[in-house]
């Protein structure tokens, strides 16, 4: 496991190497480059403009180093999934505030969860799952419980949709039944990944009030969830400020508790610009690339819901060539592994070259995999900034206090 940046006394960023820089000691394997620095400039962001609580969802990276440098500019809450990434939490951040969004869980995780590291926060989506949970900490009086709802995803380049959340008009007797039994209800719900209109949000927020009318429980808790953009080839989504406001708005607006918190769940925006990755050229076929990661590495969402991530070429002095448009295949013996694109790159570029693949901090670690042999751990720090960003010259954001209900 990686250690946090100050544990290994490295120089500080104005003296760290850059993207070029690593590229030029010509490594055999991939290299992921880090930018703590990204990382806490999004998190400095969120936890001072967002106008609720930020919590970042663990998934999209779960590194340690990561979770230090979060909590350390300001998240002090984290949505896990899985009873491994509450262990991985508890364990980095003992003092964090743990939120266990999946809304379908072992009963035996819940236990874990509750007895031995304290989680309080649980959502749900069933009847069934209602259960579980009061049978796993034994009737306990201090939960906070976020039903969640069925939104759409139209606005959304992924869809979450459809396997989790209670469908419209279907939500009254669960409401009512988690009313029962928790200390504070919440209610909760995700648009879907890489949302590109803030309209997303507040489209969800008529549903949501819809069903507090329908059911006639007051609601202590509202989260938004995740889906907070990044920046990448083709989309390029307005300012976060935005979404933000149109959030607070419609939260304004619903017949909720008047102390009702406003919660968020942001994953992709807050790790995306924290890696890239510099891979090098093994072979050129036209206009195909075969490079050194791929599929079953960082590169899963390039290949397999045909992401498009920044790319360029890291070769000094610069190439004068014009760019076109490549594909790139990876590593392995699978023809699965390819990533159609396109990727635009200098014409000239040949075996050998390298490249660095940006915004690669979101879910690029997480679903990387041992595949066929290929792969590498190793990590460099760098001190540049990331190929696109969303927080670029935001450095003091204004403050913004956490909304109560009035």
């Amino acid at each position: 496991m990686h250690q946090h940046p100050r544990a290994l006394g490295l120089a500080p960023l104005s003296t760290a190497p850059r993207g070029i820089d690593i590229a030029q000691r010509c490594p055999v394997n991939p290299v992921t480059l880090t930018r703590p620095h990204a990382a806490s400039r999004a998190a400095r962001f969120f936890a001072e403009k967002f106008p609720g609580r930020s919590m970042y969802a663990v998934k999209a990276n779960p590194s340690p180093d990561l979770l230090q440098i979060l909590w350390d500019s300001g998240i002090t809450h984290y949505d896990v999934a899985s009873i491994a990434e509450v262990r991985l939490a508890a364990r980095t951040l003992p003092e964090a505030t743990l939120c266990f969004m999946h809304p379908v869980k072992a009963e035996e995780a819940i236990a874990e969860a509750y007895h031995t590291h304290g989680v309080r926060v649980f959502s749900l989506d069933s009847m069934e799952e209602l259960e579980k949970i009061v049978r796993a900490t034994n009737e306990a009086e201090d939960l906070t419980l976020c039903v969640r709802m069925r939104v759409s995803s139209d606005h959304s380049k992924l869809s979450l949709a459809s396997k989790f959340g209670v469908a419209p008009g279907e939500s009254k007797d669960l409401l009512m039944a988690v009313r029962q039994v928790a200390d504070a209800l919440g209610i909760c719900f995700h648009v879907g990944s890489q949302a590109m209109s803030p309209e997303a949000y507040s489209n969800a927020m008529e549903r949501v009030r819809a069903a507090i009318v329908e059911a006639g429980v007051t609601v202590d808790v509202v989260d938004v969830g995740g889906g907070f953009p990044s920046s990448y080839p083709g989309m390029e989504p307005p300012p976060l400020e935005r979404y933000f406001a149109t959030i607070h708005r419609a939260f304004e607006s619903l017949p909720i508790s008047y102390s009702a918190e406003l919660w968020a769940e942001p994953g992709r925006a807050l790790c995306a610009e924290y890696s890239s990755l510099i891979v090098r050229v093994e072979r050129r076929r036209g206009s195909e690339l075969y490079i050194n990661d791929g599929a079953y590495g960082a590169l899963f969402d390039a290949a397999h819901i045909g992401w498009r991530f920044p790319v360029q070429l890291q070769r000094e002095p610069d190439s004068n060539a014009k760019d076109m448009e490549f594909s790139f295949y990876g590593p392995t013996c699978d023809d699965l592994d390819h990533m159609a694109g396109p990727f635009l790159l200098p014409a000239d570029i040949q075996a050998g070259d390298y490249i660095e693949i940006g915004m690669l901090g979101a879910y690029g670690s997480a679903m990387r995999t041992a595949f066929n042999g290929f792969g590498s751990d190793e990590t460099v720090i760098v001190g540049d900034e990331p190929m696109t960003s969303l927080y670029t010259g935001v450095e003091n954001p204004v403050a913004a206090t956490n909304v109560v209900k009035l």
